[in-house]
């Protein structure tokens, strides 16, 4: 059986200390070697699925995060069972402790919108469905970092002096802009939903509230924000997951369940001539059998 145990010492597995990030290595000698691995495009998954655990890799060598999977889910990389092990906080089971102290916790960490336990550099990052704890992710925690000179004009939506793609379908937007903003990095400046909040004057956004699903003025940033037509030819792929920088972005907690943006028009595909691979995970069915059509190498995730 596998013993977690996070507490002022560090995170344990086992009784063995473990700091983030973590080799592959290390984390194969502390459960089992018995794991299976699934190359996405930002990220390696590693899933022990006789023990519920999932561990994510951006090198595929070095583990930034660990999943505990309490729920079965379907998705390819999901272990096969769920976790039945012991995960203690404190001396105390982990889930028993963020319920009794649940409401000091969200007051204690409200500004560092982790909406996490901490002990000694490690988050425990609870998702939750419904009233019922379906998983728990371990990381390195990151500090909440007060947002300071940010320019008066950042997200400011500005007219270009150019020519822009008009979209039909705002979840094939949201789809280019994951591509141009964050991978390639060539959409400017690059949105992050923490720093807008302390930037917008409009109303206080609290993301510890609010950021379970679409924040008004986050989905109508991304809605207006325009796209110079010159960078169509730069989209050569779409690539939608739950862990996408747009989806954490637009709705920060809801643990990947997007299906608020999902494609529903394949019509502005025809703007990117360069497109040639799709994987979708959230479109309507048809849009498959549309862009296998279009001549784009579809599958879904």
């Amino acid at each position: 059986m596998i013993t977690l145990h996070l507490s002022s010492k560090g995170f344990q597995i086992n009784s063995r200390m473990v700091e983030f990030p973590v080799s592959l290595d290390v984390l194969k000698d502390h459960l089992t070697k018995n794991y299976r691995t699934l190359k996405k495009k930002n990220n390696t998954i590693f899933t022990w699925d006789d023990l519920g655990i999932l561990a994510y890799s951006k090198s595929g060598e070095l583990i930034e995060s660990i999943i505990i999977e309490l729920q079965l889910e379907t998705y390819d990389f999901s272990p096969k069972k769920a976790f039945s092990g012991i995960f203690h906080y404190n001396n105390q089971e982990i889930i028993s402790y963020y319920k009794s102290h649940k409401n000091q916790h969200i007051k204690l960490f409200k500004n560092d919108d982790s909406g996490a336990l901490v002990s000694n550099g490690i988050s425990a990052w609870f998702d939750m469905n419904e009233d019922t704890v379906s998983a728990i992710e371990i990381s390195a925690y990151k500090p909440y970092v007060r947002w300071e000179g940010i320019p008066e004009d950042k997200y400011k939506i500005k007219r270009l002096d150019e020519e822009v793609i008009t979209f039909e379908d705002f979840g094939f937007k949201l789809s280019v802009i994951e591509e141009l903003m964050y991978t390639k990095e060539l959409l400017k400046p690059q949105f992050d939903i923490h720093e807008f909040a302390k930037w917008y004057r409009g109303r206080e956004i609290d993301i510890d509230e609010e950021g379970y699903g679409p924040i008004a003025e986050v989905e109508q940033y991304f809605k207006d924000l325009p796209i110079p037509k010159r960078l169509a030819e730069e989209v050569t792929e779409i690539y939608q997951d739950g862990g996408n920088e747009i989806y954490m972005n637009l709705a920060p907690f809801s643990g990947g369940a997007v299906e608020y943006w999902d494609i529903e028009h394949s019509t502005d595909a025809k703007q990117f001539p360069n497109l040639k691979k799709a994987t979708l995970c959230y479109a309507k069915d048809t849009i498959y059998d549309e862009f296998i059509e279009m001549g784009i190498d579809t599958e879904w995730l």
